[in-house]
């Protein structure tokens, strides 16, 4: 059998700087940073189409499963981007850029998300753009969205999730300093985890939300943990949580099932004064007064409440974005495509996916 050398060129391309013209820029956006596949498509700032294919395989075993999450997109980034596509109203000639999630998240569900992202380009010839996740839950709140206004610089972004806790300090469009994180667990860790504690199916924080709001937030008063500057720590309120339940069970096998709207008020009644802490410490440090919150948690009711009526009592300008573009989404990383592409800031087939990547 004759031995067949086979070569893989790759070429990678610098394309100029676009200049700003009428003509519109269209942005196809990919995350698939963890179990949901969504595709978006941008208008220069505005949404024209906003699509997520969530993954229920994972309720199961209580938690997101890599192997499974990575299989699950392999089967519907196609369809997914088909509809995006056609929800827009364009076809994939008339885009000028793909943007996709390069980090951080599971390295399988990246890798999906990345590999077709940079085939269609290569395929179409257009500009990749490799985008931050975290970045992206910050400047989703520049999203051109009738009803909802948009931060000034400098300004303070709360990143809450279920992997990420971060107070950052945002200079501009691509500066950001962290100025504040989490040590251990993130606050959607901490409250799937207490959700389980309790026997609450995957995913449990909205449910804890869900309870909260018939519950009194005082019954059960847990106490803070005490962590300096402007960092957080979640692990010990979740051992603390898990040590109060199991006494009470203890003592009464009916106590979860009798006070349950009252331990998820409780439960989300001190992560929420956790956060607001230091919140309100970073505002006075930096003496910058807006406030922007972004990531799954920020979905949370009684989060979104609080820094309603802390804007109210402390003077701030809040920001909460739409509620589509609090969880995982393809929109948001649509839109820092789109600022990069007005930098002319490409990358080439030879950019690799990340599990962990910083600001």
């Amino acid at each position: 059998m004759p031995f067949v050398k086979i070569t893989t060129l790759v070429f990678a391309v610098q394309i100029p700087c676009p200049k700003m013209t009428d003509k519109p820029i269209y942005i196809l956006a990919i995350e698939s940073s963890c179990d949901d596949t969504a595709a978006a498509v941008l208008k220069n700032g505005k949404v024209l189409s906003n699509i997520v294919a969530r993954q229920s395989v994972h309720e199961e075993y209580g938690g997101v499963v890599p192997e499974l999450a990575s299989r699950a997109h392999q089967q519907n980034i196609v369809p997914v981007i088909d509809v995006a596509l056609k929800k827009a109203g364009i076809t994939r000639n008339e885009l000028n850029a793909i943007a996709f999630t390069q980090g951080p998240g599971l390295m399988g569900s990246l890798l999906v998300g990345s590999s077709f992202a940079k085939s269609m380009a290569l395929a179409l010839g257009i500009p990749l753009i490799a985008v931050n996740h975290m970045q992206a839950h910050i400047l989703a709140h520049f999203i051109e969205e009738e009803g909802f206004d948009k931060p000034d610089f400098p300004f303070l972004a709360m990143t809450i999730s279920g992997g990420h806790t971060q107070i950052v300090k945002v200079n501009s469009y691509f500066d950001m300093e962290v100025i504040g994180e989490t040590t251990d667990d993130a606050v959607g860790e901490a409250f799937d985890k207490s959700a389980k504690i309790l026997g609450l199916p995957y995913p449990g924080g909205p449910l804890i939300d869900k309870y909260a709001q018939e519950g009194n937030p005082k019954a059960f008063p847990f106490t803070k943990p005490k962590v300096d500057g402007l960092n957080f720590s979640f692990s010990g309120l979740k051992t603390q949580i898990l040590y109060f339940v199991q006494k009470k069970v203890a003592e009464n096998p009916d106590f979860i099932e009798e006070n349950r709207n009252d331990i998820c008020a409780s439960i989300q009644y001190t992560i929420i004064n956790i956060l607001m802490d230091k919140l309100k410490a970073a505002v006075k440090e930096t003496g910058i007064n807006q406030v922007a919150i972004g990531g799954g948690v920020s979905a949370n009711s009684g989060i979104r409440n609080t820094l309603k009526e802390a804007e109210k009592k402390y003077g701030w300008k809040s920001f909460i974005p739409k509620f589509e573009y609090t969880t995982d989404n393809a929109a948001m990383i649509g839109i820092v495509g789109y600022h990069k592409y007005l930098e002319g800031t490409f990358n080439d087939v030879t950019v690799t996916s990340k599990a962990r990547i910083s600001l």
